[in-house]
């Protein structure tokens, strides 16, 4: 972000708005309104100005001009809603067109309201006042969501798109299963896979007439570190069908590197000791834990014959039955 456009946003509480139309005189009618009401105000004279000033800055809201030459509104708005950095910020199309396929266009494109030309500061700021009330409480809900550790996404069911995600799912998407391939922003396959199989379990359920239980949450491995993801809630307005539909994930973190902690203290094992054990717990065989740790199965086999003389123990079944039993005393959470 450049210096210039961080300064114009470092303005505590305001609301940030981003103004597209390529016409300077409609520019400055709607700038003045909006900055004597208190937003921080952006322009853009053209479509791809306007997605520029979008991704630096993610704006709480998008006043969009419907007509424009080149880049129209319409294909700015499907690109805003394309990328999962910005789809989930609300555009109000600004047009003066009044034909009911125009504005229908303008709603399909993602359009979440409509304002008609010759613009009216007022009716502006009070359609903006509804939707940013809404975008508001869902900014804080992820942002506190993020602050205890819980990422969130939404998803789009039927081909995976990323619809919106935290700074925090970003990071733990990009940890666990690589960095994104360019383009459009999708979640892994595995996680697409498993989202539809929650969908479908959700959907049997409801058809049953069943109380709603939780879907089977996805987890993987890294190590000592776990990733979590649960299936939250459905995040649109029930227009699709629930299978196509948008759905809101939940991830979480959790490391167990305070277990191999504890283990070593409690058996008073050398780090890698404990290590080789929490993976015997684990179910791991020493080839695997070989793996993990980055050695050969001798040198595994050899820790793991130093962990059975300090347990006082023959085998990994009851070196691992030991330790569990320590473990569940310390960590009741703790899963083997």
């Amino acid at each position: 972000m450049s210096d210039t456009l961080a300064q114009a946003l470092n303005r505590a509480h305001s609301d940030v708005v981003l103004i597209v139309d390529d016409v300077p005189d409609n520019l400055s009618l709607l700038h003045d309104a909006l900055d004597e009401s208190g937003c921080t105000v952006l322009v853009a004279l053209d479509g791809a100005s306007a997605l520029q000033r979008a991704a630096q800055a993610r704006p709480d809201i998008v006043l969009l001009d419907a007509m424009m030459p080149g880049m129209d509104g319409f294909e700015v708005a499907r690109r805003l809603k394309a990328d999962a950095t910005t789809a989930h910020i609300p555009i109000i199309f600004m047009t003066g067109l009044t034909e009911t396929e125009h504005l229908v266009a303008a709603l399909e494109a993602g359009g979440t309201d409509y304002v008609t030309k010759p613009i009216r500061p007022k009716e502006v700021l009070a359609r903006m006042h509804v939707h940013l009330q809404g975008a508001r409480e869902r900014r804080q809900a992820r942002n506190a969501l993020d602050a205890f550790g819980y990422a969130s996404v939404t998803v789009r069911a039927s081909d995976g798109r990323l619809m919106w995600q935290t700074p925090l799912a970003r990071e733990l998407l990009a940890r666990y299963y690589g960095e994104p391939v360019p383009g459009p922003a999708h979640v892994p396959e595995p996680v697409l896979t498993w989202l539809r199989l929650s969908v479908e379990h959700v959907l049997e359920a409801q058809a049953r007439g069943e109380p709603l239980a939780e879907p089977p949450r996805l987890s993987v491995e890294q190590g000592a570190r776990r990733l979590t993801l649960r299936l939250h809630q459905r995040n649109d307005d029930g227009a699709t069908s629930a299978a196509a539909g948008d759905w809101m994930l939940i991830m979480q973190e959790a490391s167990d590197e305070s277990v191999i902690e504890a283990i070593s203290l409690s058996f008073r094992l050398t780090a890698k000791e404990a290590e080789v054990l929490y993976w015997v717990i684990k179910g791991k065989i020493n080839r695997d834990i070989g793996d993990i740790l980055g050695s050969s199965p001798m040198t595994v086999k050899k820790h793991l014959e130093r962990v059975y003389a300090k347990l006082g123990v023959e085998t990994r079944t009851a070196a691992a039955a030991l330790a569990m039993n320590r473990i569940k005393q310390l960590h009741p959470q703790f899963e083997g």
